[in-house]
């Protein structure tokens, strides 16, 4: 497909693109399967009780989260170390395939966070700033959440006299992650807007009119069937970066994270 794609000009990422948002926002359902899915989480949440060190997780308030092959330094830079094999394939084989880091310095991923939010945690909205390349691709596993799209504060403040570049399309709104599920940030949409996961136990007045991915669901009937509702269970994220700075000082110190 990728040869495919550089010989004809085709971009595979096109056709699940979110309809009303920037054009650099796209949605995979069922980008891996469920048995992919049990083996990742095996492997990252239920085996981390007793094999990964309890340091490897990280508690804040309202969620903890572990950090592939490390956390950045203080100045932003990451020492340089394999991701472990069940964060590499198939998920970022399957990058490569569509393309999804092409143009990011390292054409690939090189950190990964792993999240867990409980039913009733989330994460204020925020933007992942600069020491990232501009494109973020979110697997999620275990259960559906929406995230909320919104502006930044000062695109707000100057949206009556000098529209921002997002003021044509439909923001604030939500798009619904479900299990197994591919979400690309890239662009204007990884530049110009804020994320977040609002702290509730359901989301609710969930409709083609709401929720702007609605379309391109794997199954929008489970929620229509639950009248617009989503009733939340731990839901565990992959989001895959590509750190602009990295260091090879530690590479020999790190090198057997990628070994598990």
């Amino acid at each position: 497909m990728a040869e495919f794609a550089l010989s004809t000009g085709y971009d595979p990422l096109r056709p699940f693109r979110i309809p009303n948002l920037p054009p650099t926002f796209y949605y995979i359902p069922n980008f891996i399967t469920a048995e992919e899915e049990a083996s990742i989480l095996q492997k990252a949440w239920y085996k981390s009780l007793f094999y990964i060190p309890a340091q490897r997780w990280v508690t804040l308030s309202h969620r903890r989260l572990q950090t592939h092959p490390s956390r950045l330094t203080p100045n932003n830079i990451l020492l340089a170390a394999p991701l472990p094999s069940y964060l590499v394939n198939p998920i970022v084989e399957r990058f490569k395939i569509i393309g999804v880091f092409k143009n990011t310095l390292h054409k690939m991923p090189n950190h990964v966070l792993i999240n867990e939010y409980k039913r009733g945690e989330g994460i204020m909205p925020h933007e992942d700033g600069s020491a990232y390349a501009d494109v973020v691709a979110t697997v999620s596993l275990g259960a559906s959440l929406c995230l909320e799209i919104s502006p930044k504060p000062d695109n707000e403040e100057h949206s009556n006299t000098h529209p921002p570049s997002t003021s044509q399309y439909t923001i604030p709104t939500r798009i619904l992650q479900e299990p197994r599920s591919l979400l690309i940030t890239t662009g204007s949409a990884y530049k110009d807007l804020l994320h977040g996961i609002a702290p509730i136990d359901v989301d609710e007045n969930l409709s083609p009119d709401t929720v702007a991915n609605w379309h391109l669901l794997a199954e929008p009937y489970v929620f229509e069937q639950a009248g617009g509702r989503n009733e939340r269970a731990t839901r565990v994220s992959l989001t895959y970066r590509d750190v602009l700075k990295v260091s090879s000082a530690a590479s020999k110190v790190f090198g057997g994270l990628g070994k598990r």
